[in-house]
C-alpha cells in the first residue's frame, strides 16, 4: 500500500531522460515508483494531476534566506517549501563568525532543505561592506566552520567586487579558493557589480584559478567584471573554465541579470548549468518575484520546458554537489517532488536592466511534495499570485 500517489502527470525527470504521462507513487518518505497506470486502489492518498507537470523537487542554489540576522533575509520556507522549490542554498549570508545561527535558529525550524556557502568575510553580509580591510576575513575560522559542517555548508562564497579588490586584489579570491581547496569542497564567486572602481581585468585573472566544480554566479550580468569585454564579446577565460568544469549559474538578484547580456552569451556558448533566483526580501517584492518566474524567463529566452526543468533539478544539485540525495525521482529517493502548472496566457517578465520580454508561458506552483508530506503554496509574491505581470490590453 503506497502512502501517496500522484496520479496522470506529465512527468519530467531529466536525471533519468524521462518525460511521459505517469504516476508518482510514495511510500513513506521515498519515491516507491514512477509508471504509467498504477492503480489507485493500492495507495491511501491519491491526488489526480492531470494537466499538470511534476518533476523532482526544484533547487534554487542561490538566495539568501538567514531571516533576522542580515537585512536580506527571508524565511527559507516563504521561498522553499510554500513556493515549490524543495532545496535552497544560502550564498554567502553568514560569514565563519555568524554561521552558527543556522544549525541553531533556522535549520530546525524548516521544511526546506537548506545548504549553505559561508562568505569569506567573517561576518558576512551583517555589514555591507563585508570587507574593508584584511582584518575583515579570518581564515582559519573560516576553514575551520567549513570543516566541521560538511553535512550543512557546501563550501565559501566570496563576491569580486570593491572594496575588497580595491584593498587585496587579487589575495581576497585566492584565500577563499585556499578555503576550499583545504576542505575539499567548492568556492562560489560572484561576478561583475553595478557600482565600484575596480578593474574589469579581475575576472579575467580570476577564471583560470578555478578548478572542477566550482561556481560562477551572476554569470548573464551585464556590469564591470562579468564575463562580456567592453565589444559586448565573450572572454576567452569563460569559455575555457566551463570547458573545464566550473559550473555557471543565474543568480539574477536585484541588479545582476540583462536578456541582452544572457543572449550574447548564450550565443557565444556559454549556458548557465542552473537557473538561480538570488532572491531575498526585497527582491521577492520588486524584481525576482519567486523561481518559478526564474524558470518562466527562461522559457520565454528560448529553453524548452525540459530544459529548464533539468537546469532547476539535476543540474542545480550537482552544481550544490547534493546529487546523490537531491534532483532526481529515482525510486528509493527522497520523496521531494513539485507539481507545477504550465499556463498559456499572454505576460511580460522583467530583466534587472530596465528591459521586458513577452512570454506565452508561465510557470506557477501547485503543490510540493517534501519527504512525502503535502504542502500548499502559499498566496504567491504578487497581489494577484505567481503569475508575472500581464500584457496590457
Amino acid at each position: 500500500m503506497y502512502d501517496l500517489l500522484l496520479k496522470n502527470g506529465r512527468v519530467i525527470d531529466p536525471a533519468q531522460g524521462f518525460n511521459a504521462i505517469a504516476d508518482v507513487a510514495v511510500d513513506g518518505e521515498r519515491i516507491a515508483i514512477v509508471a504509467a497506470g498504477i492503480d489507485p486502489a493500492g495507495a491511501r492518498r491519491v491526488i489526480d494531476v492531470k494537466g499538470r507537470t511534476v518533476t523532482p523537487g526544484l533547487i534554487d542554489p542561490h538566495v539568501h534566506v538567514y531571516e533576522g540576522f542580515t537585512r536580506l533575509g527571508i524565511h527559507p520556507d516563504l521561498v522553499g517549501v510554500q513556493a515549490g522549490v524543495t532545496a535552497l542554498a544560502d550564498a554567502g549570508s553568514c560569514g565563519p563568525y555568524t554561521y552558527h545561527g543556522f544549525p541553531v535558529q533556522v535549520l530546525p525550524n524548516i521544511a526546506t532543505d537548506l545548504f549553505v556557502f559561508i562568505n569569506i568575510a567573517r561576518v558576512g553580509l551583517a555589514v555591507n561592506p563585508e570587507i574593508e580591510s584584511e582584518r575583515d576575513i579570518d581564515l582559519d575560522a573560516a576553514i575551520q566552520v567549513v570543516s566541521e559542517n560538511r553535512g550543512v555548508v557546501k563550501g565559501v562564497k566570496a563576491r569580486m567586487v570593491s572594496p575588497a579588490l580595491n584593498i587585496m586584489g587579487m589575495e581576497m579570491p585566492r584565500m577563499a579558493l585556499r578555503v576550499a581547496r583545504e576542505t575539499g569542497t567548492r568556492a562560489m564567486f560572484h561576478i561583475g557589480h553595478r557600482v565600484g572602481n575596480y578593474s574589469a581585468d579581475f575576472i579575467r585573472e580570476l577564471l583560470p584559478l578555478l578548478t572542477p566544480g566550482d561556481i560562477i554566479t551572476h554569470i548573464y550580468c551585464d556590469h564591470v567584471g562579468g564575463v562580456l569585454d567592453p565589444n559586448r564579446k565573450l572572454i576567452p577565460e569563460a569559455r575555457d573554465a566551463l570547458a573545464r568544469g566550473v559550473f555557471m549559474d543565474v543568480g539574477f538578484g536585484q541588479t545582476h541579470f540583462g536578456f541582452d547580456a544572457a543572449r550574447r552569451i548564450i550565443d557565444q556558448g556559454v549556458v548557465a548549468h542552473s537557473i538561480s533566483s538570488d532572491i531575498t526580501g526585497v527582491g521577492r517584492r520588486t524584481t525576482v518575484h519567486s523561481f518559478v518566474e526564474m524558470m518562466t524567463r527562461f522559457l520565454a529566452l528560448g529553453f524548452s520546458l525540459e530544459e529548464v526543468v533539468a537546469m532547476s533539478t539535476v543540474n542545480a544539485a550537482r552544481v550544490l554537489g547534493i546529487e546523490a540525495t537531491h534532483g532526481s525521482l529515482a525510486a528509493g529517493r527522497l520523496a521531494d517532488i513539485s507539481v507545477l502548472d504550465v499556463r498559456d496566457g499572454d505576460w511580460t517578465v522583467a530583466d534587472t536592466e530596465g528591459a521586458s520580454m513577452k512570454t506565452g508561458k508561465a510557470v506557477v506552483p501547485v503543490l510540493t511534495v517534501k519527504g512525502g508530506a503535502v504542502i500548499s503554496p502559499e498566496w504567491g509574491p504578487r497581489p494577484w499570485g505567481w503569475t508575472p505581470n500581464p500584457q496590457p490590453e
